[in-house]
């Protein structure tokens, strides 16, 4: 079979390339994969099998996201530094010094405190879509939804949504044309949100409010605080995190109803099933498809050898369909339990620390949805965004 998991054509036109997986699983779940010279992609080991995305992930001092940072694409020599100040692109202990200043605002208590709020937008954005002639589920729910979250988590004007919506687009989709024109694009949205950031930040440092960058601007118990360009990372990391993964799941996840209308009345029916749902929607649209990890020293995996500073490439996508881990894993089923899904990473230093709050807005979100619009009906046919980084879904007509 003919493997090329990066091929961002494939993921447009058919989504993940679900056959390429199964064979690497059952074949050559420890697989060297060619790279492209013309992009400037070195190969990599793609990883295939849910354990070893589970061992991979847990163990940052084998498999660095600092050494050559998380995202798939290689970066030059002279911006890594900066990278390496986000989250995302750091280990321990490093990562745990930043993650723990972090935490404050992302704890179980903190996000349950959202539920009423998130039910209220929900209901919100199915008003306004009633009275709109063409209703496109992206651009009028599954987006918006998280943008009214980001916007509540930072304190920011509900009317700057359509910014953070455009910036978040031109980052994830420099690679797609309807949201980019080249790379350089996705580099200048981030400049102008890091700005933002910072204007942010200026702003509650003068009046602090019960908001998350107040609570990340204070102190920690131990005196630390937050550099501002730490700060104005995280921003850039909690808007393209907490935007794109919540979206592209709900979007899928509404796609996926489509396709399995048996699924769909169980829900009308049955509400509740919302909770499991979510869980189910995420194992099976792994809304983030790869992650990418260094190896910090020579090591194996299932015998196969791994030299220092060799790529890993963790595909998320193919875990959550590991049949070792779930039975029948081909079918969707918003009753599946247990559910082991690593859609929100599989657990260690980055496991999601918004996992808690995306399964809220997607369990919310569907209860709401199954409730008001039980007969929701797609109207035309969905696109897919030019991505093998987010599992995106950028258009999806539907008939409320």
């Amino acid at each position: 079979m003919h493997i090329d998991l990066v091929n961002q054509d494939q993921y447009a036109q058919d989504g993940v390339p679900h056959d390429q997986m199964r064979w690497l699983r059952e074949n050559a779940p420890v697989y060297w994969h060619e790279g492209d010279a013309e992009r400037g992609w070195p190969g990599f080991w793609a990883l295939t099998k849910h354990a070893d995305v589970v061992h991979v992930s847990r163990n940052s001092n084998l498999f660095s996201s600092a050494r050559r940072l998380a995202l798939f694409n290689e970066v030059p020599d002279e911006v890594l530094d900066l990278q390496r100040m986000m989250m995302l692109n750091q280990d321990p202990p490093e990562h745990t010094r930043r993650r723990s200043l972090v935490n404050r605002g992302f704890t179980p208590r903190a996000i349950a405190k959202l539920e009423e709020r998130i039910r209220e937008i929900c209901h919100q954005l199915i008003d306004e879509s009633q009275s709109r002639p063409d209703v496109d589920f992206v651009r009028d729910i599954s987006a918006q939804l998280p943008l009214y979250v980001i916007c509540e988590l930072l304190g920011a004007p509900v009317e700057d949504r359509d910014k953070i919506f455009e910036w978040s687009n031109r980052m994830i989709g420099s690679e797609d044309p309807d949201y980019s024109d080249s790379p350089e694009e996705g580099s200048a949205a981030a400049l102008e949100l890091y700005a933002y950031a910072n204007e942010l930040a200026a702003a509650r440092r003068d009046d602090p409010k019960d908001d998350i960058v107040t609570k990340l601007l204070q102190p920690a118990e131990d005196g630390e605080v937050l550099a501002v360009d730490e700060f104005d990372l995280f921003v850039l990391l909690l808007v393209v995190a907490g935007n794109e993964t919540t979206r592209n799941a709900a979007s899928g996840g509404m796609l996926t109803f489509f396709e399995h209308p048996d699924q769909w009345r169980m829900l009308v029916e049955n509400p509740a099933l919302a909770r499991p749902a979510s869980d189910e929607i995420v194992r099976w649209i792994s809304p983030v498809n790869l992650f990418r990890r260094t190896a910090t020293t020579e090591t194996e995996i299932r015998g196969q050898r791994i030299a220092e500073n060799d790529k890993v490439v963790v595909f998320y996508s193919a875990a959550n369909r590991d049949p070792e881990v779930f039975a029948d894993p081909e079918t969707f089923d918003i009753t599946r339990d247990p559910n082991p899904q690593i859609g929100f990473g599989g657990g260690g230093a980055h496991f999601c620390l918004g996992n808690h709050l995306a399964k809220m807005e997607l369990r919310v979100l569907f209860e709401v949805l199954a409730e008001r619009t039980p007969g929701i009906q797609q109207s035309g046919p969905a696109s897919r965004l030019r991505s093998h980084f987010i599992n995106g879904i950028k258009t999806l007509p539907v008939s409320l």
